[in-house]
This record gives structure tokens, sequence and C-alpha cells, in this order.
């Protein structure tokens, strides 16, 4: 049987360079911190007409939490995915969170209560997280 090397991986003739792709990979801890949210807010707000029943009071905004809420999930995929080319786009998020926050009154007709609430809140959620990305990315620019 082979002998293995159990422990500290430090003497590993690799080490250095799974330790740069790795850094390379993540681009620092804040970035994995980020991701989930973003998906989770995602999926919430994709979900939320069906959450919050306003289905059938407001089916065009039922359409468009769900095309939106998908497309901050795809964000989230892409931050996970390849975050060195995908945050620049995080001032797109910013943009989808304030259209969130507007919604209701544009797209909807007499949104009640509840629905002006979810979305400002989704909005909210969908801007910070976007100013946090954006700072991610703006942190982790190589400055010339």
């Amino acid at each position: 049987m082979a002998d293995l090397h159990r422990g500290d991986i430090s003497s590993h003739p690799d080490a250095s360079e799974m330790r740069d792709r790795y850094a390379r990979v993540l681009g620092g801890r804040d970035v994995a911190l980020v991701d989930g949210p973003v998906f989770l807010l995602g999926l919430y707000c994709a979900a939320s007409p069906w959450i919050l029943h306003y289905t059938a009071s407001q089916p065009a905004l039922v359409t468009h939490n769900l095309i939106v809420g998908t497309a901050i999930g795809l964000l989230a995929l892409g931050f996970t995915r390849a975050p060195e080319r995908m945050y620049g786009l995080s001032w797109a998020m910013c943009a989808m969170g304030i259209w969130m926050i507007t919604a209701p009154w544009i797209v909807g007709s007499r949104p009640d209560t509840g629905v002006i609430v979810n979305n400002i809140v989704i909005g909210a959620l969908a801007l910070i997280l976007g100013l946090v990305c954006a700072g991610t990315a703006a942190k982790s620019t190589p400055r010339p």
C-alpha cells in the first residue's frame, strides 16, 4: 500500500502553485461571502409571487419578478464561475435593485401594500449587495 502523506501539505511539491490558483479563483475571502446571498435573493425574487400569493391580483408583477429574479440568480452564478470578469456587472445588479423598488408602480396596476413592501425589500437588498459586489471588484482590481 502506498505511503499516504497526512496532515500538513506544505511539503507537497505543488503546494505553492495550488495556493496561488485558489487565491486567483476566489479573488479573496469576501467574494464567496457575497455570491450566496445574491443567489438566494434572486431565488426568492423569482418565487416571491407564489410565496406571498399575489399571482391572481398582479399577473404582470408575477412575470416581472420571475424574470428579474432569474436574472439576479444568473448574475450570482456568473459571480461564482468567473468573478474577475463578472464583478464589472455588479452595477447592473444595483440598477436592478432600483428597478425593483419602482416596479410595483410602473409594472403593476394598483399594487397592494404587501407587494410594494416585498419589492422594496428585494430592491434594497439587491442594491446593497450590488454595491458590495462593486466594492469587491474595485478592491480586487489591480492599480497601475
